[in-house]
């Protein structure tokens, strides 16, 4: 048989030993790989593989001339073909990938002499055709040469159909991320296999110092049943490890402002309106709303680590540290409570530490240790727009903020037999929220200074010393734990694997207090002769259309959430070149109140999975693969706040005859009744059993991928994927307690002697039976209630993604690698997801959206995380033994654009929301009617020096971002009116921008 023959046997055998890997392929949290391949001629030989940790496997090669070896931490390889005790060949530096299999197939055995060979990525099989899943893999090695920036998300946005989520969505200062259309909540985190998504919200997640990231797995779909609770995206790191050898490495960044452009000013929108409308002040369009000259950040990161065994081939220690910080100015807007230049500081130290024990061949046992702090400090200096100049400190502060994550993971991993492996994973984790002012000032909380009554004021705003309106409880904070047993055995064709995945979440006086004296006052005006809240009989209030509101939101309270899971896999190699993934899971999702009562009960939930990838060839040169597949998302633990705990949010409206000299109005005249709100929240405890109906489904979704990969050559990798999601049920609160009424009435119910709930929460445009308790305490009345009687007809919750991926990539081979995706897709509904960017609302599952029939009118068109097109590229060059150059590239088409107003042609109010529903100048506004946000294109460059006199230990890098420092919008204000036909000065002004373009310089040295 000649040599490429036989090297197309042997891929065509690989599919067979691939699927006998005890790993899964497709796991989500996997922290291990495996190693198969074929020895022809050598059966009864045996094949050992040693991890540079020492770690030793011994299996034999089967009659069919193969073998495998699975649930291997990641790391690199020396794979030894051996017979009757002696050497035949061996493979040395075989680098494992998480969740993959690795090839390592020997020629012929017969040859007695020792025969090395360094297996390169380049020499391995290009198309993986053990699984259907939809990832990418980036790994430390080329995190040290690409220009990212250093997070976990930052990472992610290489994958195709990742893009960055709003920016009112932040996880301390870290960003979020939409996987697939999916809202910025939908995602899940691990860290070396255990939950590090955010404890409260699911907005983020906790990630490693980036020095510490041995390769980090971004999926976007298709994740086997050991695995659920995204219906968006997963990120899973997994961190280094110790080896035999001891290594030591420290390195620093510098990111100065001085190098850095600074982000545009921002300008009044000036427009043109229609007849019978006016602006709130009609002098300011195409003015200074907000300088940012000399806005920007100085950034500096000083990592080390030590790494290497306590006892040779048993007993290893990683321990790295990070210290992340950046001091910088930001500039507030004119309408801001405080005329301030905030200078601030963000520090975000990072401790990873991992002790791994090889008790012996059969059994593994590892334990990380991880510390992750992200704190906001800032002190202010006065601001003059006049003459744009800053002046002397105030005296006052921005909040200081503080989140700080602790997490313990112990992992024990047991080889019961060749085709046995059992594992169990436990974890905690405990997180500190901080959020409060060092000046705590008893003034209350200005907003909108600029629109007192300049009769009043002599045309210079009153503000005082209250810079935040809202702030924490000082021990607010989250802890989790969980535990997570697999069993995987293999029989035959067949890798069966089951398991159990359980999670707590408790959360202490989590929610949001009133600054000062527990209230804030907003400043306002509106066109003469209308009314601010016609919908709560509000009168207008005369003159030129001055007034002021009380305003009062508090939410504080504490909730805990149980996960629990079960799982069932099989897959099954039915043929050499087709292979089947079987998989059903069950989730169980039980949300509690701060009394420990549960609201929400989910029961049994089923989520089959089903895989498939056909080799076509049977040699590994094309695959087509698909996939289908049910996933659940729990409500997270910040649901109950505010929806099922006590809340105030009420408003008053006055009119004014004067203002004191801390921004007190004097002299009110009420022009309505006392406190009001939309949602009835006046700080009543709802009843755990009216709050959320019994027969609540949790939010689903259906998602079917199909595609290819195919060689190109012996260089090139392409392939194309079509995905489709549905989201099946959504979760969201509804506040029109009257049609409950309507409907009890209907049945002869006198709803008169029933407490009716404020806001419930339901499944949208699905039938849902709520309990309402009766007044005289003797029981409840069911009534069931359908999206007809909800007022919604047949309008349900939509959410459709889909999208078509290409790419073409080029292994490492030549000195260069290289990879370029583009994305077309489209993301259309009435339902963005969990929370509702266009408004920054993050009260998950609590939106406005839902609460009114009258707020889902012309909802549906395109949704805020929908991008047309993306184009993504990644690559590195080494043009000599010293020199790299790396380059990013992301463009992509712009968001679209929202317009909320009042409602209708007679601009009316009426559920008391104010200018919130889908029409702009009385005509319906569909989401994307008021246009799209400009494209954007953001490249990056890098160059690295590793130079050879210091036998390339030592490292100097240069990256600037943004090459082309683009400064465009990526998100505007959607808010049209201040008040029926006064239209808002601030609408359609941009709220979020690119960053401009920056350079960050990096030293290292590794001994």
């Amino acid at each position: 048989m000649s040599s490429m023959k036989r090297a197309a046997s042997l891929k065509r055998t690989s599919i067979v030993v691939a699927l006998m890997s005890i790993i899964g392929a497709a796991s989500a949290q996997s922290t291990t790989g495996s190693l198969y391949g074929s020895a022809p001629g050598a059966a009864g030989a045996s094949i050992i593989v040693e991890s540079d940790s020492g770690l030793k496997r011994t299996v034999e090669v089967n009659a069919n001339g193969r073998y495998t070896l699975g649930a291997l931490p990641v790391g690199k390889y020396t794979v030894t073909l051996q017979r009757d005790g002696k050497v035949v060949q061996q493979r040395d530096n075989v680098q494992l990938k998480v969740g993959a299999g690795t090839d390592v197939s020997f020629a012929e055995a017969a040859a007695t002499t020792l025969e090395t060979v360094t297996v390169t990525a380049a020499q391995l099989p290009k198309i993986d055709v053990t699984n259907t899943v939809s990832r990418s893999v980036i790994t430390s090695e080329q995190l040290d040469v690409l220009p990212l920036g250093r997070s976990a998300e930052a990472i992610a946005l290489l994958a195709p159909g990742v893009v960055a989520g709003s920016e009112a969505f932040l996880n301390g200062s870290r960003s979020s991320l939409s996987f697939g259309g999916a809202s910025v909540t939908e995602n899940a985190y691990y860290l070396n296999g255990f939950n590090a998504t955010n404890p409260l919200n699911n907005i983020g997640g906790v990630s490693l110092p980036y020095g510490s990231i041995d390769q980090q797995e971004t999926f976007t779909g298709g994740y086997g049943a050991s695995y659920g609770r995204s219906t968006g995206g997963v990120i899973n790191q997994l961190g280094k490890r110790g080896t035999n050898q001891w290594r030591f490495g420290v390195q620093t960044t510098w990111q100065p402002a001085a190098l850095a452009e600074s982000p545009r000013d921002i300008l009044y929108p000036d427009r043109a309106l229609p007849a019978g409308y006016e602006l709130e002040d009609p002098t300011l369009p195409g003015s200074l709303y907000r300088s940012r000259r000399g806005d920007g950040a100085d950034r500096t990161t000083y990592s080390g680590y030590v790494s290497g065994p306590l006892i040779e081939d048993r007993l290893f220690v990683h321990v790295a540290g990070e210290v992340d910080k950046s001091s910088g100015v930001l500039t507030h807007n004119i309408e801001s409570a405080q005329q301030v230049k905030r200078h601030y500081t963000i520090n975000a130290p990072k401790f990873y530490g991992k002790i791994d024990w090889n008790i012996n061949d059969s059994n593994t046992l590892e334990y990380t240790r991880i510390q992750n702090t992200d704190r906001y400090d800032a002190y202010h200096r006065s601001y003059d727009y006049a003459t744009r100049s800053e002046g002397e400190r105030t005296g006052t502060f921005a909040n200081t903020t503080k989140l700080k994550d602790n997490y313990d993971i112990f992992k024990f991993t047991s080889y019961l037999s060749d085709d046995l492996t059992l594992s169990a994973l436990w974890g905690r984790s405990r997180q500190r929220n901080l959020d409060a002012n060092p000046l705590d000032s008893s003034n209350p909380f200005i907003s909108g200074a600029n629109n007192q009554d300049p009769a009043m004021t002599g045309g210079r705003p009153i503000r005082n010393d209250q810079v935040a309106i809202n702030d924490k409880a000082s021990n607010a904070g989250s802890s989790t734990r969980g535990l997570r047993v697999d069993l995987q055995y293999r029989i035959g064709d067949h890798e069966l694997t089951a398991g159990i995945d359980n999670m707590t979440f408790n959360a202490s006086n989590e929610g949001q207090a009133m600054t000062g004296p527990g209230h804030a006052w907003i400043y306002s005006r509106i066109a003469p002769g209308s009314s601010p809240a016609p919908g709560f009989g509000i009168t207008p209030p005369g003159g030129d259309g001055y007034f002021v509101q009380k305003y009062i939101f508090s939410s504080t309270t504490s909730m805990s959430l149980q996960q629990k899971a079960y799982y069932l896999e099989d897959r099954w190699q039915v043929t050499p070149d087709w292979l089947l993934t079987l998989g059903l899971r069950n989730d169980k999702f039980t949300n509690y109140n701060s009394a420990g009562a549960a609201y929400v009960e989910s029961g049994d939930q089923w989520a089959p999975r089903l895989g498939a990838a056909w080799d076509v060839f049977g040699d590994s040169s094309l695959k087509v693969f698909a996939n289908l597949g049910r996933y659940y998302l729990a409500l997270p633990n910040s649901v109950a706040i505010r929806g099922a705990s006590a809340s105030t949010y009420t408003r008053e409206y006055f009119t004014y005859s004067g203002i004191d000299a801390n921004g007190n109005p004097t002299g009110l005249t009420a022009l309505g009744p006392g406190p009001v709100s939309s949602n009835n929240e006046y700080w009543q405890t709802p009843d755990p059993r009216s709050v959320a109906p019994s027969d609540l489904k949790s939010q689903f979704q259906d998602e079917l991928i199909l595609g290819f990969e195919k060689t190109l050559g012996d260089s090139w990798n392409s392939g194309a994927k079509a995905t489709y999601r549905r989201l099946q049920t959504a979760i969201d609160d509804t506040c029109d307690a009257g049609r409950i009424s309507d409907k009890l009435d209907a049945m002869g119910v006198d709803s008169s002697a029933l407490d009716l709930p404020g806001c419930v929460i339901f499944n949208p445009g699905k039938t849902n039976t709520f309990l309402v308790k009766k007044r005289d305490g003797s029981g409840y009345v069911p009534v069931s209630m359908s999206g007809a009687d909800w007022g919604l007809g047949g309008q349900k919750a939509k959410r459709d993604y889909v999208a078509v991926d290409l790419f073409v990539e080029h292994p490492m081979r030549n000195n260069w690698y290289g990879r370029v995706d583009y994305t077309w897709s489209r993301n259309f509904g009435n339902t963005e997801g969990q929370v509702k960017s266009d408004l920054g609302q993050k009260d998950v599952s609590k939106t406005q959206d839902w609460d009114s029939s009258y707020l889902m009118e012309y909802a549906g068109g395109y949704l805020a995380n929908d991008r047309r097109h993306q184009l993504k590229g990644y690559g590195a060059y080494q043009f000599t033994d010293e020199w790299t150059a790396s380059a990013t590239l992301r463009v992509m088409s712009g968001a679209p654009k929202t317009c909320l107003g009042y409602y209708g042609a007679d601009e009316s109010d009426p559920i008391r929301y104010g200018s919130s529903y889908h029409y702009c100048n009385g005509s319906p506004s569909r989401p994307g009617d008021a246009g799209r946000q400009p494209w954007t294109a953001r490249l990056d460059l890098g160059v690295m020096y590793r130079p050879a006199f210091a036998q390339k230990q030592l490292a100097f890098g240069l990256d600037v971002f943004n090459v082309l420092n683009q400064r465009r919008p990526l998100q505007s204000e959607a808010k049209y009116q201040e008040g029926p036909y006064t239209v808002s000065n601030i609408y359609g002004i941009g709220t979020y921008f690119t960053a401009p373009r920056s350079v960050r310089l990096t030293a290292s040295y590794d001994f």
